[in-house]
């Protein structure tokens, strides 16, 4: 596996690759009733003609701005034929089932790769995704390679786009917005995400600029679409960090289908890799459903349910860290005493309902219930050591502790609890009128959240107690002792019981059309909201919040594939729950939205090389923010100032490289500048918690030639240092500090025993499976040392604090069975 050909490929690149105009196509794939790949099928258009290979995948050229007809013709199956017309160089996706009883065109599926591309929207193909090696493998994972996307925690399933935090973001499964618990505040804590990757059949994708139709967030928008089944089926994984199934179910009738998924997972194998020495008991599980059900050719039904239990029992006992330089290492000695105790219950249930009014207009009813119940319970004392190593290679305590410059206890302590529910009745209309899309949507929000937090630290350097950050310390401390009443070194405490009331609505109205002989694409649309907040001592105003958005495309008639994108928008992110509560952990009712305008300018330049499909995404963006709510990361802990009292501005560039660098293989490289600062009560700007500078990312994926059932799925991330290294009661206009720089590739190794390609097995006990295969994964393969956080200790004689990194995860090694019958 020759994996300079990524580099050879860049090269060729830069230097100033061109390529041919492509053609109008027609491609897919042709299966039979049991959904496996039907070889030599002739396709002929007019005087063209094709066969599909032993993939069931064919191609074949069509003549442009004119109705055709393709036919498709097996020896042992009925004729099946398809009526077309494309634009110059359109490439349509046709994917077909034959049989030998009757001509198949009602499950057709035609989808054009420029209608997505057009709006900036990135796909992916779900099928890949569950073999890309990662701690956290999934959908997220996969994102974090794009440019734009940033995460420097790889047990976490979170991410920041484009100067964004985590809280900025849209998920939506079957059209429906999902959540996450509110009170985790570490990776390890967060078990699985909502998105099931077993159940999943389209990924898009857009990291800003995205039409009205989509939420009141600032930063992105993920929308997944589960699968529908045409037959039984099941699936089976199996690894060493847990284990998933997934049924697919269909009616006699075909009216009823069902996927239903289980999935259970263990970090302890990632989390005991790290320094802390641990009994580590977790327990995340879920189980997802996703029904169907046809009424009649015009109106079907659909429900998508979630269960999921996360149990996070977690008792340190020792760690032990080394810093410093080679000349004066330090290390850092920790002993603890108590556990953690968290627990995360959430429940989420979705009834969907699509009526087909005519040919041209469909009408959804949506309506949706989440409910979290979330308990985090810790008493934790820790005694610490800080002391000088000695570095004398020919002393007798040499690597030993020689003097200690430190001594000290801390001790934190939480009950916090929380009891949120939210419901949405949402209608969306889709109307086709002519060249013309009209979509609108009004949807009602209701919140109800019980929240209680008491939590606080105490912390002990050398007999003496340290008072909290906002007093000033004196300089004889510790020798002489402060006389006054001792407080924790810090202390929130609070007690909410919070109702919000939201409307939203939105219009919008795009077309497609020709500007001479070149092809256009508009999309005009508007969004609103209204929202009170409400509750125990609360009374919030009505606010109303508007945020028109614009969006055009260009495909001039070139020789060059080339798509230009504008975007301009108003983004307006009202407060969500978390963002209204400060950090004393009071609610704030009177917070307002914060605001941001986007520009985003962006090219797809599609090209061939090696005969390979290739394309280079190029996009420009910049973000002017106002009404900014200022906050803090702390692992994946986000506290706000709910304040309003900032602004903040985000400006990058984001290029993307991806196509067959092996054939038959989808890879890319990712390359991404941001920069992002913010001006808090006009003290001037500074680097935003967010303010990840660079970014390089790559996701390779090859095989053995001689071997192609050998497999290599490569996953590499560098990120440079987030702002996020100072303590968190810093002040960030006097201390600003970079973490370092983020590093890490994960690889895996897969061997296919089965699969469609190669057929069923003739071993009587694998006779049944349709895919069997085997992998390995190295997880930091390089076994980079990644910081999440510091530690900040004190040194009682030069009264100087240290920054010890708290280290993420270590190399790790994973075996993975995968099965599918």
């Amino acid at each position: 596996m020759n994996n300079l050909r990524i580099l050879f490929c860049f090269a060729l690149f830069c230097i100033g690759f061109t390529s041919s105009a492509q053609a109008s196509y027609v491609e897919g794939v042709i299966l039979n009733k049991d959904n496996l790949p039907l070889e030599n099928v002739n396709v002929s258009c007019l005087n063209n003609k094709s066969q599909s290979n032993e993939s069931g995948f064919y191609k074949i050229a069509i003549p442009s701005n004119q109705k055709v007809v393709i036919e498709f013709t097996h020896v042992s199956l009925k004729k099946s034929s398809l009526k077309i017309t494309l634009k110059p160089k359109e490439v349509y996706v046709f994917n077909i089932h034959m049989n030998d009883q009757e001509e198949q065109m009602g499950e057709v599926i035609i989808n054009s790769k420029n209608k997505k591309a057009v709006q900036g929207i990135i796909t992916f193909d779900a099928k890949d995704i569950r073999f890309i090696p990662g701690a956290n493998a999934g959908i997220e994972n996969v994102l974090k390679t794009l440019p734009g996307v940033n995460s420097n925690n790889e047990l976490s399933t979170q991410y920041s786009v484009r100067g964004g935090n985590y809280d900025e973001n849209l998920v939506y499964v079957n059209e429906v917005e999902v959540y996450r618990p509110f009170l985790i505040r570490s990776g390890q804590q967060e078990g699985l995400s909502f998105i099931n990757t077993d159940l999943v059949q389209n990924i898009e994708f857009s990291a800003g600029g995205f039409q009205a139709k989509y939420g009141d967030k600032m930063s992105s928008v993920l929308d997944i679409t589960y699968r529908n089944p045409t037959q039984f089926g099941t699936s089976l994984e199996m690894s060493l960090l847990g284990g998933s199934l997934a049924v697919d179910a269909v009616s006699k009738d075909k009216k009823w289908t069902a996927i239903t998924g289980i999935r259970y997972r263990n970090n302890s194998l990632l989390v005991n890799s790290q320094e802390t020495q641990t009994n580590y008991t977790p327990s995340f599980a879920d189980i997802q459903t996703n029904i169907n059900y046809q009424a009649s050719r015009k109106w079907q039904w659909s429900f998508l349910g979630n269960i999921s239990q996360n149990k996070y029992l977690y008792q340190p006992l020792t760690r032990q860290t080394n810093f410093g330089t080679a000349s004066a290492p330090m290390v850092l000695g920790v002993y603890y005493e108590g556990r953690e105790k968290d627990k995360y219950d959430t429940y989420f249930g979705a009834l969907k309902s699509t009526y087909e009014v005519s040919d041209t207009f469909t009408l959804k009813f949506i309506g949706s219930v989440f409910h979290t119940i979330e308990q985090e319970y810790f008493d934790i004392y820790a005694q610490y050591r800080l002391g000088e190593v000695d570095a004398n290679i020919g002393s007798d305590t040499y690597g030993d502790v020689a003097f200690s410059r430190g001594i000290g206890s801390q001790l934190n302590h939480a009950r916090n609890n929380l009891d949120a529910l939210i419901a949405n009745l949402e209608v969306k209309g889709f109307k086709n009128w002519k060249q013309n899309q009209i979509e609108w949507g009004v949807k009602y929000t209701k919140e109800s959240i019980r929240d209680r937090v008491s939590e606080w630290e105490v912390i002990d350097s050398a007999g003496f107690s340290i008072r909290p950050p906002l007093f000033l310390p004196k300089k004889d401390e510790p020798y002489q002792p402060f006389a006054g009443l001792l407080v924790p070194y810090q202390y929130v405490s609070a007690t909410n019981f919070t109702d919000i009331n939201r409307f939203s609505a939105y219009a919008q109205w795009g077309r497609k059309d020709n500007l001479g002989s070149n092809e256009i694409w508009c999309n005009l649309g508007a969004r609103m909201q209204s929202w009170e907040v409400t509750g125990d001592n609360l009374k919030s105003n009505l606010q109303t919040v508007f945020s028109p958005r614009a969006q055009f495309a260009i495909k001039p008639d070139w020789k060059k594939d080339m798509l230009f994108r504008f975007t301009v928008g108003v983004y307006n992110q009202p407060p969500f729950y978390r963002e209204l509560r400060d950090y004393n952990g009071v609610v704030q009712p009177d917070t307002k939205a914060q605001k941001s305008i986007n520009v985003v300018l962006g090219n797809d330049y599609s090209f061939k090389m090696w005969e390979r499909p290739f394309k280079l995404v190029t996009e420009a963006y910049y973000k002017k923010m106002s009404d900014v709510n200022p906050y803090t990361v702390d692992n994946v802990r986000i506290r706000y100032a709910a304040a309003n009292n900032a602004t903040a501005y985000a400006q990058g560039l984001d290029v993307r490289l991806n196509g067959e660098f092996v054939p038959g293989t989808d890879s890319w490289i990712s390359f991404g500048y941001l920069k992002t600062e913010e001006n808090i009560d006009n003290k001037g700007d500074i680097a935003r918690p967010t303010d990840q500078r660079l970014k390089f990312g790559l996701l390779f994926q090859d095989y053995m030639p001689k071997i192609p059932s050998v497999k290599l799925y490569l996953n590499l991330v560098y990120n440079t240092g987030l702002p996020g290294g100072s303590p968190s009661y810093a002040d960030p206009y006097l201390y600003q500090n970079r973490l370092n720089d983020y590093r890490r590739v994960d690889v895996g190794f897969s061997k296919v025993f089965i699969d469609q390609k190669m057929g069923m097995s003739s071993k009587k006990f694998l006779k049944n499976l349709k895919e069997l295969s085997l992998g390995f994964e190295i997880f930091n393969l390089f076994n980079n040392q990644n910081a999440i956080t510091n530690t900040w200790v004190r040194d009682v004689y030069t009264k100087t604090e240290y920054a010890i990194p708290n280290y993420m995860t270590t190399r790790v090694f994973n075996l993975k069975l995968s099965a599918r019958l």
